[in-house]
Formats: structure tokens, sequence, C-alpha cells
């Protein structure tokens, strides 16, 4: 979605509490359990990978890495992630340090809470599964 003033947006999901917005999952991932595994288990490798990159690297290579884990958020749905890297990618080109620091520290907290809510949907479905058979 773009909006008037400038750049897509990060939908926000109205009431959604859940960390990872399951139906826009299963819609980029066409409903197929296995493809929706694989790319869950892609992003949780990705996360760490990429905060520190983002926590270690200079400011043009961090800002990088944090476009490419909002992308990737956004594909699969962690809109929480996603804004959070979006506002670090915003503090950066302000060279604000103290938003920064903020944004950075929001940003780990936002890739932990996904990779630990991911960990939990890949034990469920696993779970799921084997009980189906």
């Amino acid at each position: 979605m773009t909006t008037a003033s400038g750049p897509p947006t990060v939908p926000v999901p109205g009431r959604q509490t859940d960390v990872i917005d399951a139906p826009h999952l299963a819609r980029v991932t066409f409903g197929d359990p296995g493809l929706e595994r694989q790319i869950l288990e892609l992003f949780l490798r990705q996360v760490p990978i990429m905060l520190d990159r983002i926590g270690c690297a200079p400011a043009t290579m961090a800002v990088a890495a944090a476009h490419t884990l909002k992308g990737s958020a956004r594909g699969i749905g962690l809109w929480r992630l996603a804004r959070s890297a979006e506002s670090f990618e915003q503090a950066v080109a302000n060279a604000d340090e103290d938003r920064i620091k903020g944004a950075l520290s929001e940003l780990t907290a936002a890739g932990l809470e996904a990779s630990a809510a991911i960990s939990v949907h890949l034990d469920r479905s696993f779970a799921d599964r084997t009980r189906s058979r």
C-alpha cells in the first residue's frame, strides 16, 4: 500500500495481537504447509544474522540489512518487525543517534519476538501434522 506522502507503509491489521499474520502467511504460501515451513525456517535463520549485521555494521550496511529484514518480514506477515526495521531505517536517515539507539533496541526486541513466535508456530504445525497421521 502506498501513502499519498510517499513510500509504501506496512498494513496494521485491525485488532490482531498475533505476532505472525497467519492469514497473510497462508496467502503467500498458497496454503501449502510445506512451503510455509520452509519459508519460516529460512526466516528463522535469517533473523539473527541480519540483527547482528544491523547492530555491528557501518550505517549504510546496517540500513541495507534493515531494509532486507523489513521486506522479508512484510512478505510473511511479521508487521511489528517490519515497522521496527522501517523505524531504524528512518532514524539512520535522520542521523539521530538517540533515535537510532531506541530503534535498534525495538528492532532487536521485535526480531526476538518474531523468532520465538515462528518457533512456536513451527512446533504447533509439526504437532498438528503428527496427530493427524
